[in-house]
Formats: structure tokens, C-alpha cells, sequence
């Protein structure tokens, strides 16, 4: 019966946090525009249904994804597992970089797979897709941000095993964003910045963060508060260079098969 409690506890959090947004929605309608609010049984509907699922879907990730997360980043970052002798290496570990390929793997691998069920994302790529017209598919958003993500949690984990300054990282990232902004096109810009916020909800952050944590405090030398934190940056990052690279390629590859089809006419 522990579970009915917990599942109480989380829907009476989940109304206290929806409760605000209604009100605001609600409050404008009728007492800044003064209108009556169209299909309100559908909308108090929509309302509960949004609230259920939030219920679930959070007690799913409290019951089953947050801890096979923890238990998943502490089993692949155990020096036992990677097969290192901790205390002949001593200091040396970023030298042995190398040897963290599944920790590497692992976070790609996670890090693709929950932005792909980032209900967050969803929303946005079909928001996305319908405003374009669907020049923007949804999965074609969707995956190039899930690669942008786990590129960028693989490039952290590996920030972290060999201890370097986290805001090279970052400076250099960043750098790298201007200049594609200059050159992908105008079209795209604004959703791949948007595309780099939306990755850091839900489910994203708990399983990111418990790996960042993980890492930190099995790694010898590296402390878990300066070196645990800053993997969701990447996650955020990353991502904006992804969709933009996306849109770039899209764009090359288009211009050429135009250029192509001229050649066959002229010819």
C-alpha cells in the first residue's frame, strides 16, 4: 500500500504545480480579455488528463527509471568493472582515459535515449513540424537533437575521467554556436536554441546528473561537486550545434541536387 501513498503524494505536488498555470490561463480569459471560455468541459477534460499523466509518468520514473539510472551509473563507473588498479595508477587516471570506453558508450547511449522520450522535445517538433509545414519532420528533429545530447554527455564524461577545466568545454562550444549561426540558415536558428532548453526536463536531468554524480565519486581525484556537475551544460549545448549542422547539411544537399538538375536541363 506504500505505493498508493506515494502516488497520492505525487498527484497532490503535480496539482499544486498546475494549479498555478490554470489559474493564470483561466484568469486572463475572463478577467483581462472578458470571455467565456470556449468548450470548457473539453478544457477542464484536457486539464485532468494532463494532470494523470504527469501523476503516472512521474511515479514511472520515481518507481523504475530514476533508480536503475543510479544503480546503472555506479555499476559502469566501478573501477572493478573497468578493470583498473586504482591505487597503482594513483593521480595518473586521466591517462587512462581510454579505459572508460563503456563509461563513453554508456552516456551516448543515454544520453540519446531519453532525449528521444523527452516529452518536452515531442512537443516541440510537432509544434515545429506544423508551423514549417512539415519541412521539419518530427523525428528528424527529435533524433538530430538525441545525437547533439549524446555527443554532448559522452564529451562531459569524458571532461570529467581526465579532469579538465569544465568552461573550455563551454568557451569553445560556444565559439563553435556563433560561427554556425553566421552561416546555417535563418530559418533554423531560433529553433535550434530552443531545441537546446528543451532537452533539459524530465527525464533527461535525473538520469544525466545521477551519471555526472557517479562518474565523479568513482574516479579518484575528482570531487563530485566541482567535477559531478556541469554534465547537463553539454546537454544543453550540444544539441543547438546538432539541429544547425542538421539544417546546414539539409541545405548543401539540397543546393547541390538543384545545381544538378540545372546541369540535365542545360544539357
Amino acid at each position: 500500500m506504500d505505493w498508493l501513498g506515494q502516488l497520492a503524494r505525487i498527484f497532490l505536488d503535480t496539482l499544486g504545480d498546475v494549479i498555478p498555470i490554470a489559474g493564470i490561463l483561466f484568469g486572463f480569459q475572463i478577467l483581462v480579455l472578458r470571455r467565456r471560455i470556449p468548450h470548457l468541459g473539453r478544457v477542464l477534460l484536457g486539464f485532468l488528463l494532463v494532470l494523470l499523466g504527469l501523476t503516472f509518468f512521474l511515479m514511472g520514473l520515481e518507481q523504475a527509471l530514476f533508480p536503475l539510472g543510479k544503480v546503472m551509473a555506479a555499476q559502469l563507473t566501478d573501477p572493478h568493472f573497468l578493470g583498473i588498479d586504482v591505487e597503482a595508477i594513483g593521480d595518473g587516471i586521466a591517462e587512462h582515459w581510454y579505459e572508460f570506453y563503456w563509461v563513453y558508450l554508456f552516456a551516448f547511449a543515454i544520453g540519446f535515449a531519453t532525449t528521444v522520450a523527452e516529452p518536452s522535445l515531442i512537443a516541440v517538433a510537432i509544434k515545429a513540424r506544423d508551423v514549417s509545414g512539415g519541412v521539419i519532420t518530427v523525428w528528424g528533429l527529435r533524433v538530430a537533437v538525441a545525437i547533439g545530447v549524446a555527443i554532448g554527455i559522452s564529451v562531459g564524461t569524458y571532461r570529467i575521467v581526465t579532469g579538465t577545466p569544465l568552461h573550455w568545454y563551454i568557451i569553445t562550444g560556444y565559439v563553435v554556436v556563433v560561427i554556425q549561426t553566421l552561416f546555417a540558415p535563418r530559418s533554423i536558428i531560433a529553433l535550434a536554441y530552443d531545441s537546446g532548453g528543451v532537452t533539459t526536463s524530465t527525464v533527461t536531468v535525473p538520469l544525466v546528473a545521477a551519471l555526472g554524480l557517479g562518474l565523479a565519486s568513482s574516479v579518484p581525484g575528482r570531487n563530485p561537486m566541482l567535477d559531478g556537475f556541469g554534465l547537463i551544460a553539454f546537454a544543453s549545448l550540444f544539441p543547438i550545434m546538432s539541429v544547425m549542422g542538421y539544417a546546414q547539411i539539409g541545405a548543401l544537399i539540397d543546393k547541390r541536387r538543384k545545381s544538378t538538375q540545372m546541369k540535365k536541363r542545360e544539357t
